[in-house]
């Protein structure tokens, strides 16, 4: 008839739940709630319990529950009435699920085509094993795939969409035109075998880059349950599931194949009907009826599909937003609402799209470089193995990365680290995502110095993405209020 509850944060859960039987209570129970924080470790939760020492020294809040059953991070009943993302766009799609990423995804590109022809080879060799296995017997006397099939990690990873089509008996060959490149985490960019079978699941990315040829770029947002914080990412490549976690992406356009063939289409934000040299007409993404929602709503004519396309990535990015529908963002997709101004979020999106999407080409931010061993040749100088931060007092030193031992990056702006995509800062993305790794199960490597030529790369790609996270700060702090309206 009464209870008290004890929450915690979403990372390692520590709960302690209190219920209280208290026969001089009258009327409903009582559900009284206390939370410590999010983001603290076990240790950390442990500690703050134990200062507490009893509940009678802790705050409670009490708590009901709400129409759509929630008790705590209880939903923004304003949320609901924004539009529905799926009226914005024709089709979205998850990020891409491998399920064997060290397999299919390499740094290096000569290692991905190493690492696919071998599997596919050990992949053939399954398959026509088990129809020798099945000649001359019935459908019902097969043994099933899984008792034959090769179980060495260090030969194939099998899922649940491969391992039927070894009982078809359908073989896979290589095709070097199915490697590209592709972004895996923000701002790490790694060559991809994109290929419906040696692929879990491709979902509707034959239809966003049917080849290598046709150029797009989508927004890949938080998806529905995800342990991240919510938020969004541009990018003009096919992203992982986990690149934003468990990403759903929503494009700017999407093709469709024709019967004949024309001239290419060379202006990424304009439609066509002429199919282009591969056979394909690009249509846009985004609805008819969003387009005349949003002009009705603004009474103005001159809003096109791609300003709603960067409105949309304007407003995902908005601190109001994130903050106040943070709850709904963890249950729901996105719904978006018709803001006071939006140019504002127009114009900010697009910017935050230019460097988003341009960040390997803008001016790196000017670090100091603490070097010695200049008698080195450059690929050995700059070769990296995996960056730490420096040290000052026992701490992390964040204005501080010790590159190698041969170069110490130095004067990093901690400004450049409120920039927060996919729960971490993106410099710390660089940081983690290049560094030379082997798989366990499969004992790939992969190298991020195999990626460019130029032996600068790595060194160059932390200074830009230096420079682009001060650059997204600066204009997410510049976005004004929200001061939505519903329809």
């Amino acid at each position: 008839e009464g209870g008290k509850i004890f929450g915690s944060g979403s990372r390692t859960p520590v709960t302690i739940t209190l219920m209280i039987k208290d026969p001089a209570h009258i009327g409903p129970c009582e559900l009284l709630y206390h939370d410590i924080g999010d983001y603290l470790s076990r240790e950390e939760k442990l500690d703050i319990v134990e200062q507490f020492g009893s509940i009678e020294n802790m705050e409670w809040e009490q708590i009901t529950q709400n129409s759509e059953g929630d008790w705590i991070n209880q939903r923004d009943p304003a949320f609901e009435k924004f539009i529905d993302i799926d009226k914005i766009w024709d089709l979205r799609t998850r990020g891409l699920e491998s399920t064997r990423d060290s397999w299919v995804y390499n740094m290096d590109h000569s290692a991905l085509q190493s690492n696919m022809r071998r599997t596919i080879d050990c992949y053939n060799k399954e398959v026509a094993n088990y129809v020798r296995i099945c000649k001359g017997r019935r459908k019902e006397d097969c043994p099933s795939v899984e008792e034959v099939v090769e179980k060495d990690p260090k030969k194939i990873s099998w899922s649940s969409s491969l391992l039927p089509n070894v009982g078809r008996g359908r073989n896979a060959s290589f095709d070097s035109s199915c490697i590209r490149p592709a972004i895996y985490r923000p701002f790490n960019k790694q060559w991809l075998y994109f290929d419906g079978m040696m692929n879990h699941r491709v979902g509707k990315w034959p239809q966003l880059f049917p080849t290598g040829n046709h150029k797009n770029v989508v927004i890949s947002a938080t998806g529905i349950g995800a342990s991240k914080t919510f938020s969004a990412l541009a990018t003009d490549m096919i992203p992982n599931l986990h690149t934003l976690d468990t990403g759903q992406c929503f494009p700017l356009h999407w093709y469709e194949k024709a019967d004949d063939k024309a001239g290419p289409t060379d202006d990424l934000f304009s439609g066509t009907e002429t199919p282009d040299a591969d056979g394909y007409i690009r249509r846009d993404a985004i609805t008819d009826w969003a387009l005349n929602a949003f002009q009705k709503h603004y009474m103005d004519a001159t809003i096109t599909k791609e300003d709603i396309f960067w409105y949309v990535y304007g407003v995902l990015h908005s601190p109001e937003y994130k903050r106040r529908f943070a709850a709904d963002l963890k249950k729901m997709l996105p719904r978006i609402p018709f803001v006071e101004d939006f140019h504002a979020f127009c114009d900010a999106g697009r910017k935050l799209g230019e460097w988003h999407l341009n960040y390997e080409s803008v001016e790196p931010y000017p670090l100091t470089e603490e070097k010695k061993g200049f008698d080195l040749d450059p690929g050995t100088f700059y070769h990296v193995h995996k960056m730490v931060f420096g040290k000052k007092d026992g701490k992390a030193d964040k204005s501080v990365i010790v590159y190698n031992g041969h170069l110490t990056l130095r004067d990093i702006p901690l400004e450049a680290y409120e920039y927060v995509v996919n729960g971490k800062p993106a410099l710390e993305w660089i940081m983690e995502r290049y560094a030379v790794t082997v798989d366990k199960a499969s004992g790939i490597k992969n190298d991020p110095n195999a990626w460019s030529d130029d032996p600068r790369y790595i060194v160059d790609l932390i200074g830009r993405i230096v420079r682009v996270s001060i650059e997204s700060v600066r204009i997410v702090k510049s976005l004004p209020a929200l001061n939505e309206a519903t329809r």
